[in-house]
């Protein structure tokens, strides 16, 4: 991978799906951060493009060619209207970009664009064990709050999970 540093964070458009799915494929063959077994097809986070609600927003980093190396989303939490001001949020990062910073500098874009939209809390479901997940939400806010024991089977185990919460910084202003 070229430099992190040199990547561009930015909105992701169509021409971003594949890159994106490519990334989110490699996780299901080879991860628990997503309990899907199944591959997604290209358009996948088509509708996720297509929203317009606050709160909702979906970024990738792109080295100068347009080659997606990692991306992040902010979406529905819940789907009754009482979860209107909580978005559930995930982070996916080829494996050539890990742990070299990318995941916090996408956290920090879309973390700031969600708390301009106004939205109260965010929440991050970690699989278990996934302690480089952990850091990052450690490190940009996040802090543990649950943990649901054994609710997904994949790669012939039983994987917990662990929820994640951030609340925006001056959440408690507008109870």
């Amino acid at each position: 991978m070229s430099d992190p540093t040199e990547l561009e964070i930015r909105s992701a458009t169509a021409q971003d799906l594949a890159g994106m799915v490519r990334i989110y494929n490699h996780a299901v063959d080879h991860a628990v951060s997503t309990f899907d077994v199944e591959h997604r097809p290209d358009d996948h986070y088509a509708g996720y493009l297509a929203s317009d609600r606050p709160g909702d927003h979906v970024l990738v980093a792109v080295d100068p060619m347009g080659t997606v190396h990692g991306y992040a989303f902010s979406g529905t939490y819940r789907p009754r209207a009482a979860y209107d001001g909580t978005r559930e949020l995930s982070v996916y990062l080829d494996a050539s970009a890990r742990g070299q910073g990318l995941g916090r500098r996408l956290y920090d874009e879309l973390l700031a664009r969600v708390d301009a939209d106004g939205i109260h809390t965010c929440i991050a479901v970690i699989a278990q064990p996934n302690p480089a997940s952990e850091a990052l939400h450690r490190a940009t806010g996040f802090e543990p709050v649950g943990t649901l024991r054994e609710v997904g089977h994949k790669f012939g185990d039983w994987v917990d999970t662990a929820f994640w919460q951030r609340m925006r910084p001056d959440a408690r202003a507008d109870a």
